[in-house]
């Protein structure tokens, strides 16, 4: 089997460690993390690939490294061939190896920012958080500019008040550790922007269980296979996406 990935590029060293250990081919596109701040952008780049393997009449699937992400992958359609996704919210899901855990951590402490080892170094503009989990000033700037364009703009000034609100509840760094590469320096800069931010520091193992499932073709239950000319739904249950 032949097998495109799409995938975030804060996934992009557990995704090569699984392509490489993958009894199928897989041929993997990055795609710039930051694009699910605009669903919309994100969820056209996405069909785009989707599209491209069709043309491309080489691949038996498409698969995508993503959750949900906002909303950015509702309302992807498959194009000739199935197209494959986990059943994820977002990307913490993967990182940290299923639902379970990822609601189980959210219990324990709502008000934690994750940093993971690709998205620090990865952040290669002063604009860039060090945490997956915020907003950088780039974004703010666009989707302050979305929210005006779609709510005028004081509508606009109150949601972003309200979003700077949540953040000031955070009260805990996690750095999810794949066991992927030499992380010392990544962690140590996470350690210091917690320590700046005044937060406790965690390092919490990960999991690449669903990354190295996605990519060798073993789909149950936690994915959603979408097929021919069906398209990804969110659902608003347990199992986040269905087709439709």
């Amino acid at each position: 089997m032949r097998i495109k990935c799409v995938a975030c590029d804060v996934l992009a060293r557990p995704v090569y460690l699984a392509a490489a250990h993958s009894p199928h081919i897989v041929d993997v596109i990055l795609q710039r993390f930051g694009l699910h701040v605009t669903p919309h952008q994100l969820r056209e780049v996405l069909q785009e690939q989707i599209q491209d393997a069709d043309t491309a009449g080489v691949y038996d699937a498409v698969v995508l490294a993503y959750g949900l992400c906002g909303k950015a992958t509702h309302g992807l359609k498959a194009g000739s061939i199935p197209l494959v996704i986990p059943r994820a919210h977002d990307c913490i899901t993967l990182f940290l190896g299923g639902r379970g855990r990822y609601e189980q951590a959210f219990a324990e402490c709502p008000g934690t920012y994750w940093y993971v080892q690709d998205y620090i170094e990865r952040g290669d503009t002063e604009d860039v958080s060090l945490s997956i989990g915020a907003y950088t000033a780039a974004d703010g700037d666009a989707l302050y500019g979305e929210y005006v364009e779609k709510y005028g703009e004081d509508n606009a000034l109150y949601l972003m008040e309200v979003m700077r609100a949540w953040q000031a509840h955070y009260e805990r760094a996690a750095f999810i550790d794949l066991g992927v590469g030499n992380k010392d320096d990544v962690m140590l800069r996470a350690q210091e922007d917690a320590q700046r931010r005044g937060w406790r520091f965690e390092r919490l193992a990960g999991d690449m269980v669903l990354v190295r499932r996605l990519l060798t073709g073993d789909w149950d239950d936690d994915f959603l296979v979408v097929q021919p000319g069906q398209m990804i739904e969110m659902s608003g249950d347990d199992g986040v996406i269905r087709a439709g």
